[in-house]
């Protein structure tokens, strides 16, 4: 789940670890793929690892999944 408000508050769960984060980006694993947040001032204020609940507060400009293609050059090629 993803709750923003006024593009300047966000809370988030099903967060499973915090890959990175900056001003400007903040990198999530979450259970349904990795989440990029980007924008400006960006700040994560808590998060809980046991419930996956995440707070970040900033200027959001952008959210963008990343979907991983798990099969291997192998599988791929003989289908």
């Amino acid at each position: 789940t993803v709750i923003i408000e006024n593009r300047s508050k966000m809370n988030l769960s099903g967060v499973l670890d915090v890959l990175s984060f900056d001003e400007q980006t903040v990198v999530l694993k979450t259970e349904l793929g990795e989440l990029t947040i980007k924008g400006d001032n960006l700040k994560v204020n808590s998060f809980a690892v046991e419930t996956g609940s995440l707070l970040i507060d900033g200027n959001f400009s952008a959210l963008a999944y990343t979907v991983s293609n798990k099969r291997n050059f192998a599988s791929r090629l003989f289908g």
